[in-house]
């Protein structure tokens, strides 16, 4: 099972098998990266500007992989293990989120292949079962306990605040 550096799980046993389409890719197939920011790295962006700016995984026997700039990285969500849904409190600062992003892969890989950012969404209650056992980002989990009843704590929270109430009806309790 793939590492952090230092030496925790991260649950998966490769990366890339969890991970979705690069953050670069735009809707017609062309490099965001390449074409926007082409200071990042010139002689890829040269590159690609040879090919019209298509992704490299578009050419006939490459993968996402395959990219040095490949990046998947989550929307959060979701936890990608159990499935519980983010709540998040726009006026509550100190509020923690209930998802955290977790990456799956760290550093150089073997064979010097470019490091990818590989990042899904873990709810805490997940994202400290994967780092500190053996659990798996595609175990067939439920949302621990203490996920839902803070989730839900946060329904009731937003709900209330959502509630109206007129102006007479706040005169008659005041």
């Amino acid at each position: 099972m793939e590492q952090t550096p230092t030496g925790t799980p991260v649950g998966v046993d490769d990366p890339y098998d969890h991970a979705g389409r690069c953050d670069h890719l735009t809707s017609d197939g062309n490099c965001r990266l390449a074409r926007e920011y082409a200071d990042r790295d010139p002689e890829f962006a040269r590159e690609r500007a040879r090919f019209d700016y298509e992704c490299v995984a578009a050419a006939e026997d490459c993968e996402f992989r395959d990219c040095p700039h490949y990046a998947s990285t989550t929307n959060g969500r979701e936890c990608t293990r159990c499935g519980i849904e983010e709540v998040r409190m726009a006026h509550d600062s100190t509020a923690r989120p209930l998802l955290e992003e977790h990456h799956l892969s760290y550093g150089s890989h073997s064979g010097g292949d470019p490091s990818h950012e590989i990042t899904v969404a873990l709810c805490r209650w997940c994202h400290t079962k994967v780092h500190k056992s053996f659990a798996r980002i595609d175990d067939d989990a439920s949302p621990d306990p203490e996920a839902i009843a803070a989730r839900e704590a946060r329904r009731t929270k937003e709900l209330e605040e959502m509630g109206f109430q007129s102006a007479l009806e706040r005169a008659d309790t005041e």
